[in-house]
């Protein structure tokens, strides 16, 4: 479960904030500590947001409402059913629905002034806190079904009788608050005596405690409760059982969807877009190896078609000029052809074991041959098996090299 960060709002502006971390049990994981908002908005991320507000700000009611009635529409219906109710125009009051309860045909509602929660809300985003609930602090009173339960804090005290709403009024009418609690939701007088369940700081326990034994006798027992770090861990336990009214509906509803929606996607969404960027980068490692291989192909075709056609400039072109003088080639291929010329070449020189061809050059149907032979008769031999096939054959130059004799032979004309 995910963890919450508590914060409760105080009551006056020379008040300082309280907050705590919960975890999803309602168990203290982080002490309560008092100061400026701001300072709690470390403690945010990746936690639940719950900011709770003074319960004398908060008219808690209820309302019969059509069952039929739910959502949107339901939070349309609710100000005119309570309009008589509330004594400001409800254009200036924000009204928030509960659960109904199956046993009652009435809804639970909670009203506040737009104006206060607006500022609540403010102060909030101004110290980088979005919560997604608000609840009034008397929602988060323990609710008992044989106790009575009151919280003295501070300068309020907040009561709930048995089977009734909490009420928050003032700690100096402690008589009054406690007629409340034995009333039990009908007359005190005929309610039946029921024990109390009295939480309060030390210092309110100091300053109230004669009081409180005082009423004592009202009671089937008063059991005290001593909050010694303040009423927000007590609020905290409540978190996972309660059914409190959130405040933010409508159109203060905390647009909270998307953001959960990305967090629980963000880990996948950012291996996703790992994954786009290593299959990019791959792209382009394969293009870039393309790339030189493409060079490492024109370079070798350059070479090449320096061989076979000597003196030719290399232009951009030179590929396409080398295509067509190919195609050209195969188109006009006859007995004085480069197939032919070449298979007469390579007739004549079965018979002069050792000859090698070092180089070929063919143009416009003459084909000049680079060969090495034994000796300077051997390309002679050549040279004449050539002639007597029918081709002109001429050993135009020729030289002594290291193991034999090396010489230039062109081959023009005839055919066999």
């Amino acid at each position: 479960m995910a963890e919450w960060l508590l914060l409760r709002l105080p009551r006056s502006a020379d008040q300082a904030a309280t907050w705590m971390v919960a975890d999803g049990a309602g168990r203290v994981v982080a002490p309560p500590q008092a100061g400026a908002l701001v300072q709690a908005a470390s403690l945010a991320p990746g936690r639940r947001i719950c900011a709770i507000v003074p319960g004398t700000d908060v008219l808690l009611t209820d309302a019969e409402l059509p069952a039929k009635a739910s959502g949107a529409k339901l939070l349309q219906v609710v100000p005119y059913a309570l309009e008589e109710h509330v004594a400001d125009d409800i254009e200036n009051l924000h009204f928030a629905v509960g659960r109904r309860s199956p046993a009652s045909s009435r809804i639970p509602v909670a009203v506040v002034s737009r104006e206060l929660l607006e500022e609540w809300l403010s102060e909030l985003r101004n110290a980088g806190l979005s919560p997604e609930a608000m609840y009034a602090d008397s929602e988060l009173v323990p609710a008992n079904p044989a106790q009575a339960v009151a919280v003295i804090d501070e300068d309020a005290i907040i009561v709930r009788p048995v089977g009734g709403m909490p009420v928050t009024l003032p700690a100096d009418a402690l008589e009054t608050a406690f007629e409340l609690a034995c009333a039990g939701g009908g007359d005190a007088e005929q309610s039946p005596k029921r024990p109390l369940v009295l939480y309060v700081g030390p210092a309110e326990w100091q300053r109230h405690s004669r009081e409180v034994e005082a009423l004592r006798e009202r009671f089937d027992g008063i059991k005290v409760q001593l909050l010694t770090s303040g009423p927000l861990a007590l609020y905290a336990q409540q978190l996972p059982h309660a059914n409190p009214i959130n405040l933010l509906q409508g159109a203060y509803a905390p647009k909270t969807a998307y953001a959960m929606g990305w967090r629980a996607w963000r880990t996948a969404a950012v291996l996703l877009v790992c994954l786009i960027g290593l299959h990019l980068a791959g792209k382009a490692a394969e293009l870039a190896i393309l790339k030189r291989t493409e060079r490492q192909l024109d370079a070798s075709l350059t070479e090449a078609i320096a061989a076979v056609m000597p003196g030719e400039p290399v232009t951009p072109d030179i590929r396409r000029r080398m295509e067509q003088q190919l195609l050209a080639a195969r188109e006009s291929e006859h007995a004085r052809g480069l197939l032919a010329v070449l298979g007469a070449l390579a007739q004549a020189r079965q018979g002069v074991p050792g000859s090698v061809v070092k180089a070929l050059s063919y143009r416009e149907g003459t084909l000049e041959a680079r060969i090495t032979a034994p000796d300077a008769d051997a390309l002679e031999r050549i040279s004449q098996q050539l002639r007597t096939n029918g081709w002109q054959a001429d050993l135009t130059s020729g030289t002594v090299v290291d193991g034999g004799y090396e010489g230039r032979v062109r081959i023009q004309g005839g055919g066999a």
